[in-house]
């Protein structure tokens, strides 16, 4: 079973971690939910942020939402926004019933890793793939932030919530995920050891680094290629002009010839 384990630096983003547990706990047996949309998406328009806080207010869970725009004139008491949240801490808690995501890879892992179901709203570039990925391994449901409505997105919690299959897809994505010969912490250990013990290990080192500014950036190769597209370019005009002339001188002294004749 997850265990809830706060970070040591919550502190540091989250003035009172105790107010967070408590709310946590308050959920009792509905647990939570956890609703980020990323770093790189700090609002939403007012309707939209209205329409989503509706349907937050109508599900028995308690719902943390990542959120630092105007707060929603829909907002309900179990819904609480931050700035900020502690989002592994959070999906590796026990009491975490379902992950609100657009998709992004870091919260993806992060899902799979501690098994939590998730409802997608993908915005833009890798988003929408990944979450296709994760519909059609039947761990997660895909809706359209742009289109959905309310009662979507309620139905949607409560299918993942709710519909035992999407919690026994994830958990057996969690299980493959752990599947690894070393812990990851172990795994860092042996490498930060294995560096030292052999002074840096100068042979994993990248050959990039021996390379100078100007041939890492290829600025020579791209010089290169532009000397052979200008020789190209001058090669072609100079065949062009001295076709044109030898045509045009061809025909002007013919033309005077003619005219030499009628007079």
């Amino acid at each position: 079973m997850r265990t809830a384990i706060w970070s040591p630096f919550l502190s540091d983003h989250i003035q009172n971690k105790q107010e967070l547990e408590e709310f946590v706990q308050s959920s009792g047996d509905h647990g939570i939910v956890v609703f980020s949309l990323g770093s790189m998406v700090n609002n939403l328009t007012m309707n939209r942020a209205n329409m989503i806080a509706s349907a937050l207010g109508q599900i028995p869970q308690k719902v943390i939402w990542r959120y630092s725009g105007k707060t929603p004139e829909t907002l309900a008491p179990n819904t609480k926004l931050y700035d900020w949240i502690p989002q592994n801490d959070l999906l590796g808690h026990p009491k975490t019933k379902a992950f609100i995501t657009h998709g992004g890879t870091n919260g993806l892992y992060e899902a799979i890793y501690h098994g939590v179901p998730m409802v997608g709203l993908p915005l833009f570039a890798d988003q929408p793939d990944n979450l296709v990925h994760m519909k059609t391994k039947g761990a997660a449901v895909f809706l359209d932030i742009n289109d959905m409505t309310s009662k979507d997105l309620v139905e949607a919690l409560k299918t993942v919530i709710n519909n035992p299959t999407y919690k026994e897809s994830i958990m057996k994505l969690s299980r493959i995920h752990h599947d690894q010969p070393m812990k990851p912490l172990d795994q860092a250990v042996f490498w930060i050891e294995f560096v030292m013990r052999n002074k840096g290990a100068k042979h994993l080192r990248v050959q990039a680094h021996e390379l100078s500014w100007y041939q890492y950036y290829l600025l020579d190769v791209i010089a290169f290629l532009l000397t052979i597209t200008a020789l190209i370019i001058f090669i072609f005009i100079k065949t062009c002009c001295f076709i044109f002339c030898k045509c045009f001188r061809r025909t002007v002294p013919n033309r005077k010839a003619k005219k030499n004749k009628k007079e």
